[in-house]
């Protein structure tokens, strides 16, 4: 299976999407048009290791609800990325049983790599 879990409107993300073309193949899934499922969710978290490798700490979210300082558990961080899309750490690309995180260049070259080869 391959798959990216993206946000249509985020300017990083099709940066990225534009980067790994050809995307043959390859599901596409805009979190904020089609919401995660709890399988999807827990699936990427068995791939990742931890919620909190999914989560991302940029979301404006995150200051809002002062969760700096409420240092969210395993549990928590689940019903949050389940709860809102802005909190997983995008975009999420996974290719069978591995899976890339975030929108760093050495994750993008990663997943480029499997992706193509």
């Amino acid at each position: 299976m391959k798959k990216i879990y993206h946000l249509s409107t985020c300017d990083t993300c099709k940066r990225i999407l534009k980067e790994l073309q050809p995307l043959d193949g390859v599901v596409l899934q805009d979190i904020k048009t089609e919401a995660m499922t709890t399988e999807q969710v827990e699936q990427m978290q068995k791939l990742a290791g931890s919620y909190e490798a999914l989560f991302s700490k940029r979301a404006r979210l995150y200051k809002e609800m002062g969760l700096k300082e409420k240092q969210p558990s395993e549990a928590e961080l689940k019903d949050l990325i389940l709860e809102h899309y802005t909190f997983l750490k995008r975009p999420v690309i996974i290719v069978d049983d591995q899976i890339f995180v975030g929108n760093s260049k050495k994750v993008v070259e990663a997943a480029k790599e499997v992706l193509h080869n």
